[in-house]
């Protein structure tokens, strides 16, 4: 076993035995959808691609895609980014 693997295994039971939120301690994003109208996504790292049809937006895992229609950036901060619109649907990437 690798020590990245290793070291990803001991922070997950730690989290776990702690009764740690996630989001917090494993650096994981947190999204809220509001309905098909607001998508929010907390401890994101930036947006990669942005057009009306779609976002893609960095985390520490990879990215996330949020698809729709007129799609538009409501807030963006350095812990969270709100996206307003049709909201069709949110997948990792």
């Amino acid at each position: 076993m690798r020590f990245r693997e290793m070291r990803n295994q001991i922070k997950k039971k730690a989290v776990a035995a702690l009764e740690l939120p996630g989001e917090v301690a494993l650096d994981l994003p947190k999204i809220t959808l509001t309905g098909n109208l607001f998508v929010s996504v907390e401890n994101h790292r930036g947006i990669a691609t942005f057009s009306p049809d779609g976002v893609r937006i960095m985390v520490r895992a990879g990215e996330v895609a949020v698809a729709g229609r007129n799609l538009v950036i409501r807030s963006i901060a350095p812990e969270e980014l709100v996206i307003e619109g049709e909201i069709q649907g949110v997948t990792f990437v």
